[in-house]
């Protein structure tokens, strides 16, 4: 291994280094405002990296994102709760993943089948079926009103509000114990997402997105493909629909619409297609904002703070038209999103760094012998 490898590998090393330590600071020293943000921008990015291997990656149109949330959040309220199984709550969370998995397994052959617009339109039917079966099946799901969560615990500790712990003399409440839960299964998510990205698999997924006869050239399975990105995104956005419900401690079926569908395709239209940074930061963006607008809405101009007159624009539709602006920015300007803008800034900061030494006077270079000029014969 060369010295340039082993120093780029270092520091990248320092720099994920840097960025966990910076990124368990927070409980310490933000309030419940901004550690609930992060915990939701956290499930967000979860789902998002999901529908970006699935969309970004393998080309393939979903509008049922939301369906696959709601079986995680609900299968895991359903499991370890009562009515329901009663199961131990660390055994609930893969449980409900796999429920997941096992509903993306469902609907795969007609993912591994249709693609394009009609895909999005089969998997538009999901959420109007899920949503459905969410306000009349009452003993499992409560019905409209919804469930109770029950609070994660591992090993004795519980992700919730009871009990007094104190950690360097912060108290630790449900938000705080949550965000080391968060931070754990974003960091599974994204070192997964991004192993895979560059393994056989996902390289095979690139070829299909490219162009599917070319792939079935190469000897790419088209519909074993298609059906297993489906149903590995299935599985992501169970896992994010689990700490959605342990982050609201509560569960409601009208949360699980086409709205949130919608959400999460613009998450990954702003971040940038294909990408898992570029999903993280749309999720971001998109979670955060509304939240900070609702907060801060009696601060800015032209919208209303929530519960005023009739006819003004509250924080959640300006944020809806913010981001929906920055839809077609992104579109027009930077196809390849908030992640491409970011490589692009990086790899000029690098150039400007990295100056080129021209030299002054150029000298010609002597002609090779067998091109010098010849003296000319005499005719006899």
């Amino acid at each position: 291994m060369s010295d340039r490898i082993r120093a780029l590998l270092t520091r990248r090393r320092a720099t994920l280094l840097t960025v966990a330590v910076l990124l368990c600071l927070p409980p310490f020293y933000l309030d419940a405002f901004w550690l609930r943000i992060g915990l939701f921008s956290m499930a967000a990015a979860i789902g998002a990296v999901g529908l970006a291997l699935l969309s970004g990656t393998a080309g393939q149109l979903s509008l049922g994102h939301a369906f696959f949330l709601a079986v995680g959040a609900y299968g895991y309220t359903w499991l370890a709760g009562d009515p329901g199984p009663g199961l131990p709550t660390a055994l609930a969370v893969p449980l409900a993943v796999l429920m997941a998995g096992l509903a993306g397994g469902l609907f795969s052959p007609v993912a591994g089948r249709v693609k394009g617009i009609y895909l999005g339109i089969a998997t538009l039917a999901l959420v109007f079926l899920g949503h459905h079966v969410l306000l009349t099946a009452e003993s499992v799901t409560g019905g409209f009103n919804g469930r109770s969560v029950p609070p994660l615990s591992l090993g004795g500790f519980t992700f919730d509000a009871d009990g007094e712990l104190a950690v360097l003399g912060v108290p630790f409440g449900a938000e705080e114990r949550l965000w080391f839960l968060g931070l754990a299964l974003f960091a599974l998510t994204w070192f997964t997402a991004r192993g895979l990205l560059r393994s056989r698999p996902g390289r095979a997924l690139a070829a299909l997105r490219d162009s599917e006869t070319a792939a079935a050239v190469m000897g790419v399975d088209v519909a074993r493909h298609r059906s297993a990105a489906f149903v590995v995104s299935s599985m992501y956005a169970g896992l994010a629909g689990v700490l959605l419900a342990l982050a609201f401690r509560r569960v409601v079926p009208d949360y699980f619409g086409l709205v949130l569908s919608v959400d999460y395709l613009a998450m990954i239209v702003i971040g940038g297609l294909g990408s898992v940074a570029g999903a993280t930061a749309g999720a971001v963006f998109v979670t955060a904002l509304p939240l900070l607008m609702t907060r801060y809405a009696d601060q800015l101009p032209l919208v209303a703070a929530p519960g005023s007159a009739e006819g003004a624009v509250g924080p959640t539709e300006a944020a809806r038209y913010l981001y929906g602006a920055a839809i077609v920015l992104v579109l027009l300007y930077a196809p390849d999103g908030l992640h491409g803008l970011a490589r692009r800034a990086r790899d000029r900061l690098r150039r400007r760094r990295t100056p080129t030494t021209v030299p002054d006077t150029a000298v010609p270079s002597p002609l090779p012998p067998a091109a010098a000029a010849r003296p000319k014969e005499h005719t006899p």
